[in-house]
């Protein structure tokens, strides 16, 4: 089955790519890995912002790491990888907007995990980092980065 079935057979549909916020591109495509930035989570097409432990629940935050790999498979096809070379993600790093005192950075990271299980099956495991910050750019609550092993061209 195709990535594209699978994302429909999901009811997924892939938000537009968002713009770079700074000065980088989204996805680097180098040596058979795409190497994919920071991505921030958009739900309807708007910035989940806030601090877990603070003012955002586990729940939120895990929703808006998901989100995030949402928008990580978004911008590689904006990038025209097609998502059916995904050979395996290899590693997502999460980073999470919380108070010092918060240390569930892994569940809200599970987020976007659970959804590259879902997506690429086995493929789709990976290495990661869950790591608390103390703030994101534009307020936040989440972002997620990939790297991603791709099949030949």
């Amino acid at each position: 089955m195709s990535i594209e079935a699978r994302l429909q057979e999901l009811g997924i549909i892939l938000p537009e790519a968002a713009a770079p916020v700074a000065s980088y591109v989204p996805v680097v495509v180098q040596n058979g890995f795409a190497h994919v930035s920071g991505q921030l989570p958009f739900v309807n097409g708007e910035l989940v912002t806030g601090r877990l432990g603070d003012d955002v629940s586990i729940e939120d935050g895990t929703a808006a790491a998901r989100a995030c790999g949402l928008m990580i498979l978004a911008q590689l096809k904006a990038a025209l990888v097609p998502l059916d070379r995904v050979e395996r993600i290899v590693k997502l790093g999460a980073f999470v907007n919380s108070t010092s005192d918060f240390t569930d950075q892994p569940r809200v990271a599970n987020g976007a995990s659970e959804l590259m299980f879902d997506v690429f099956g086995e493929a789709g495991r990976h290495a990661r980092a869950a790591v608390g910050v103390p703030s994101l750019p534009i307020g936040a609550a989440v972002e997620v980065d990939a790297i991603i092993a791709l099949a030949g061209e």
